[in-house]
């Protein structure tokens, strides 16, 4: 199965709070050598948006994308040292339109897909 995806530049549009989306996110791992400059990287992570999120320390961030592991990132040109240049909503689960199914319909519509 193939799916469109259509970016959207993090600078100039941002989803609404409580999205989930996939993110284009860039950073540099840190140095393997004291002095190097680490590498760079651009990868695809899962992560939500939200308008409004407080950190395990109690800071506040405001519009901003946070991954599973509770790492916050913001747009391209933001603070911190990783940023989402790009974010696309999330395709539909396969066979269907929608992206989530909840409840006991969930078991039926996973095993339609793998039949």
């Amino acid at each position: 199965m193939d799916a469109v995806v259509e970016w959207v530049d993090a600078r100039e549009r941002l989803p609404r709070s409580g999205t989930p989306v996939a993110a284009a996110v860039t950073g540099r791992h840190p140095p393997a050598a004291p002095g190097a400059p680490g590498e760079g990287y651009w990868l695809v992570l899962p992560v939500y948006f939200t308008d409004r999120h407080t950190a395990p320390d109690g800071t506040e961030h405001r519009d901003c994308f946070v991954d599973s592991d509770r790492v916050v990132r913001f747009s391209y040109g933001g603070p911190g040292t990783q940023h989402v240049t790009h974010w696309a909503a999330l395709p539909a689960l396969p066979g269907l339109g929608v992206r989530q199914v909840l409840g006991d319909a969930a078991r039926a519509a996973l095993d339609d897909a793998l039949r």
